[in-house]
């Protein structure tokens, strides 16, 4: 903007030429753009057009931007200084020279500061690239560094001549009355008081000035008075007669001719009433609403590029002079924020709504207005308020209404700021200015939800209409065609295609001010296609390839827009239940399923037999068992589903692609209902899992272990580490011929996926792209298999160290002398059991079975060394015997590197080996880091009496529980004397 302000400056000496030239070249799409978007403050009722407007309220901010003191204005242009186009009178010099150096020293700053605008980043638009007063295009640049009043008279469009003349005459009527502040001061009136016919370059010129003052007076002072004028008043009737006489008989301006002061007469009590009938300082002439809107308005278009549109740079600057017109035209800063967010908003949609920078601009400024409205209690201002508000939501509606037509990829960006424009006038308006809303109780409405509820479903009537329109004329175009796919079924893939789009592009947007945006939308559509569908059936009266085709895609359709409905609501109050409510369901398949009904209930009823057969004579162990190693039961039911498929491509019927899904539902829920009994009764990992015993201490120098006590200790044992709830009756051989059985099945469903396909390309119905595109999907099986081993092989592991090694685990383990009761033993039967699993299980299941192993094995050792109750206590120097016994486990599953990678080992024994260490340290170092951890826990207050630290489940050297259970087996008497002291903790249960 400014570096085009020095060849600007060289071109406005004809402002009319100028002003017509620029019109001529503002493109059509721009002019189109504004041709329904009148200004909302009112029509003036009188014919000042804009450029008069412009030209009366550059003279009220020429005027408004004297000094505070009152001083006069001095201005010489440089023509004049060069040329003397109008000489001032030697008293106009002197005054001139006396208040130089208190001309108003915002109006000569210097636009030469680079720095970011301050309005422009609370408004939330982005710095520009230029600096100030420099270059805004490579081909043209500043001749001379301009001053912010330069600036406004480049923007205002006024001529060097113009700027000259109003300062003269401003000059002028300070000199002769001195000290009069600028609101009591009637602008038109004395201008015409100051200026005759040689003051202007030709009498048209001054024929023009003259009527726009008389019309200014007449808006001013007649039609939009401040305060209402009487039918009677006098001054009122007289200023009318002395307007229409004007025109036969014009005012001689310029000198105390009779007319002027006739006028003046006329003028002068109009402009000095007061609300309370008193005579005022203050003289009311452009006050009033809404001319002083209108001519406030033309001040903010200053603020923008009249040839880009855009904000110029120095807005803060020349916003702050702008300001000092408020006291003239009545503005307030509740006035400013309503004007400032139309001419925002108004710009963005004159400049082919091209410019995001403005539209957030604009949003941004709504809230403020949005505060004001809140506060403000004024009729007039609501009253422009919503207007201003009404003009708005009229416009973004329109785009709104038919978004699907407004936006796309390439201009989304603008969506959200519209919406949020269209929505935040909507609540302003409902909230703050209707009174019948704050009747009602606020919850009763959500005027957001309702406005874009509205959006979406008026969208997406509008685009599912054009696409009937479309698709119904492709159908026309395509009629001679021998092959050509239903209308319902391109119907139901484009809306699919909609619903899609919907989602991915629009929702994000509008789940802002809608929680079930995509939802909503999902459900338009629904009810859409449903409403065609409907019709569809009732004509259907048997199967053919077109109702097939049809139905599948209004299932598939379907199917689809719930999904996307209920993602949308999986965290609202209902959990979409209100969504689905509002979408009944279509039931194309069950058009298909009564022609086949009967003879899909008999195979399903045969294959569930077969099932239930099969399990109740499965016995589970190794007789009987085939090359896979999986039970026999398992190969029945197999060879039942691909007798089950066989059958379904042999009935006499030509629409087996269509019907297919629904007998992939009913194989794969057959084969889940096994998959799911095959791993029932076996328990879970939690079942073998010993409940903890209670806290005790060991009793120092005892006998813990005795020979002769062996039982009666077992059983103490027993009752302290709890029982197992585990079924007993399934042994390891059990659990992996079961677990050979699901893997088997998984492997199978792969086998049967592709016996489809080749049925799929034999049959006389399927297309080549319906069969390159079918997908056999057994996801309940494939699940249930999933589950069912993960469940089987962490309750194996967890059965055989804490039941089936139980006697060796936590009956012998470190029991009594620690040297004496190593973990030898159990390591040699873990290691047969390890080769019955590596013997019985599948090459895939091995290792995984082995590793959950692992990991029990390590949770017991644990267990053993901090939950072992009293018959187990520890010296420091038998940590050696637990970190060797430790390592002698890991190797046990490490088998010389040909066991599990050592990765996988060392990650399971992250937790031990954090533990280990703490049954080398001293017992005083020992108390001082439990005492420390407590602290930290519980606070300083703790210091003299610890609470007894809860049992967090996962053993750590910092957790406070973990070190009190070292201390608990520790064998010396420190220890003792400590828990004795502390928790008073008995030695026997």
């Amino acid at each position: 903007m400014t570096s085009l302000l020095g060849e600007r400056s060289g071109t406005l000496g004809r402002e009319s030429s100028g002003d017509s030239l620029r019109l001529s070249s503002m493109s059509l799409t721009e002019r189109s753009s504004t041709e329904s978007l009148p200004l909302p403050f009112g029509e003036l009722g009188c014919k000042l057009s804009d450029q008069e407007l412009r030209e009366t309220a550059y003279e009220i901010f020429v005027a408004a931007c004297r000094n505070t003191a009152g001083k006069p204005l001095t201005y010489i242009s440089s023509s004049e200084r060069a040329v003397g186009s109008t000489t001032p009178s030697s008293a106009e010099r002197s005054l001139s020279s006396a208040s130089s150096m208190s001309a108003s020293p915002s109006m000569q700053r210097s636009l030469t500061s680079t720095a970011a605008s301050k309005m422009k980043k609370a408004l939330g638009m982005k710095s520009s690239k230029r600096g100030s007063g420099k270059e805004s295009s490579p081909s043209r640049t500043v001749k001379k560094p301009m001053t912010i009043g330069e600036l406004m008279r480049v923007q205002m469009r006024a001529s060097e001549q113009t700027d000259s003349r109003i300062r003269r005459g401003l000059l002028r009527i300070s000199a002769s009355q001195l000290g009069r502040r600028v609101e009591s001061i009637i602008l038109p009136l004395e201008l015409m008081q100051q200026f005759k016919n040689s003051d202007f370059p030709d009498q048209q010129e001054y024929e023009a000035w003259r009527s726009r003052n008389l019309k200014l007076l007449e808006a001013g002072l007649l039609l939009h008075p401040l305060i209402a004028l009487d039918k009677s008043d006098v001054s009122s009737q007289r200023l009318r007669q002395i307007i229409r006489g004007a025109s036969e008989r014009p005012i001689e301006t310029g000198k105390n001719s009779e007319s002027m002061q006739a006028l003046r007469s006329a003028v002068m009590p109009l402009a000095s009433r007061s609300a309370d009938g008193f005579s005022s300082d203050a003289y009311h002439w452009a006050d009033g609403s809404p001319l002083n809107l209108h001519l406030y308005h033309v001040l903010l278009e200053a603020c923008f590029d009249y040839e880009e549109g855009s904000i110029i740079d120095e807005i803060d600057d020349l916003m702050d002079l702008i300001k000092k017109t408020w006291i003239v035209l009545g503005i307030t800063q509740m006035l400013h924020n309503l004007c400032f967010l139309w001419i925002l908003f108004y710009r963005f949609v004159k400049t082919g709504q091209r410019d995001l920078d403005l539209l957030v601009a604009a949003d941004n400024q709504l809230m403020e207005v949005s505060n004001d409205a809140k506060s403000s209690k004024d009729v007039v201002y609501s009253k422009i308020l919503s207007s201003t508000l009404s003009s708005i939501l009229g416009w973004t509606e329109k785009r709104l209404l038919t978004y699907h037509d407004t936006f796309s990829v390439t201009n989304i960006e603008f969506m959200e700021y519209i919406v949020s424009l269209g929505v935040s006038s909507a609540k302003i308006m409902v909230e703050d200015i209707s009174h019948e809303y704050r009747r009602k109780r606020r919850e009763e409405a959500d005027v957001a939800r309702s406005r874009i509820d509205t959006y979406i479903r008026s969208s997406l009537r509008t685009s599912f209409a054009q696409i009937m329109e479309k698709v119904d004329s492709n159908r026309r175009s395509a009629k001679n065609q021998s092959i050509s796919v239903p209308v319902l079924a391109i119907l139901a893939k484009d809306t699919g295609d909609l619903a899609n789009k919907e989602k991915n592009i629009f929702s994000p947007i509008l789940k802002r001010w809608h929680p079930l945006a995509a939802g909503v939308a999902v459900a338009t559509l629904h009810s859409c296609f449903g409403n065609e569908l409907k019709q569809f059936i009732s004509s259907v009266t048997d199967l053919t390839i077109d109702s097939v085709q049809v139905l599948k895609a209004a299932d598939k359709l379907e199917k689809d827009l719930v999904q996307i409905a209920v993602e949308d609501s999986v965290d609202s109050e209902d959990g979409g239940k209100g969504l689905i409510r509002e979408m009944p369901p279509y039931e194309a398949e069950s058009v298909i399923a009564n022609l086949t009904k009967a003879w899909l209930k008999v195979r399903v009823d045969k294959l569930k037999e077969c099932v239930d057969k099969n399990l109740q004579q499965e016995a589970w162990n190794s007789k009987g068992t085939n090359k896979e190693r999986c039970a026999p039961s398992a190969v029945e039911v197999l060879r039942s589903v691909v007798e089950t498929i066989d059958a379904f491509f042999q009935l006499p019927i030509p629409i087996h692609p269509a019907l297919l899904p629904d007998l992939m539902i009913v194989l794969d829920k057959s084969l889940q209902y096994y998959a799911t009994k095959v791993k029932s009764g076996c328990g879970t990992r939690s079942s073998f899992i010993p409940a903890l015993p209670s806290l005790t201490r060991v009793e120092i120098g005892s006998k813990i272990w005795k020979k002769k006590d062996k039982s009666q200790n077992l059983q103490r044992r027993n009752s302290q580490v709890g029982t197992v709830t585990g079924e007993g009756s399934f042994g390891l051989l059990q659990f992996c011929l079961r677990m050979n059985t699901l893997h088997h099945i998984r492997t199978e469903v792969e086998n049967l996926g592709k016996k489809i396909k080749t049925c799929l390309r034999n049959v006389e119905s399927a297309q080549a792209d319906i069969t390159n595109g079918f997908e056999s999907k057994f996801d309940l099986t494939l699940s249930a298999c999933q589950e069912g081993i993960q469940q089987l092989c962490e309750t194996a592991a967890y059965k055989m160290i804490f039941s089936d090694l139980s006697h060796v685990l936590w009956d012998s383990l470190y029991i009594g002398d620690t040297s004496a009761s190593r973990i030898d033993p159990m390591l040699k039967q873990l290691d047969q059991n390890l080769g019955t699993i590596s013997n019985i299980l599948h090459d895939r299941l091995r290792n995984r079975v082995i590793t959950a192993v692992m990991k029990a094995s390590f949770d017991g050792f644990l267990l053993v060394l901090l939950a072992g109750g009293p018959a187990r206590a520890f010296a420091r120097h038998d940590s050696q015997i637990l970190e060797d016994d430790f390592k002698a486990l890991k190797d046990v599953y490490l088998a010389d590197g040909d066991g599990l990678p050592v990765e996988v080992v060392e990650k399971a024994a992250a937790q031990v080996k954090s533990v280990l260490p703490l049954f080398r340290i001293d017992t005083e170092s020992l108390i001082e880091r439990f005492k420390h951890l407590m602290i930290e826990t519980c606070g300083a207050t703790a210091k003299s009496k610890l609470p007894l630290p809860p049992t967090s489940g996962h053993w750590s050297p910092t957790d406070a529980n973990t070190v009190l259970r070292v201390l608990c087996h520790r064998n010396d008497e420190a220890a003792s004397k400590f828990l004795k002291k502390m928790y008073n903790l008995p030695k026997k249960l």
